[in-house]
């Protein structure tokens, strides 16, 4: 069995859009499935790091 926060956090980073997890996942607030279920892979926050590098070149 996939642990939760594992299977939203894939989701998220495989590009499912945030209302569709909470879905999947059944939860009922999107609050839920964000602040306690997402977590930031390492490669996201790469991602994110880069995308701020080119925004500020």
């Amino acid at each position: 069995m996939i642990c939760a926060a594992y299977l939203v956090t894939l989701l998220l980073d495989l590009g499912a859009p945030p209302h569709v997890v909470m879905q999947i996942a059944g939860h009922s607030d999107l609050e839920v499935t964000m602040g306690v279920y997402a977590h930031a892979s390492l490669d996201e926050k790469r991602r994110a790091l880069d995308r701020l590098n080119v925004a500020l070149a």
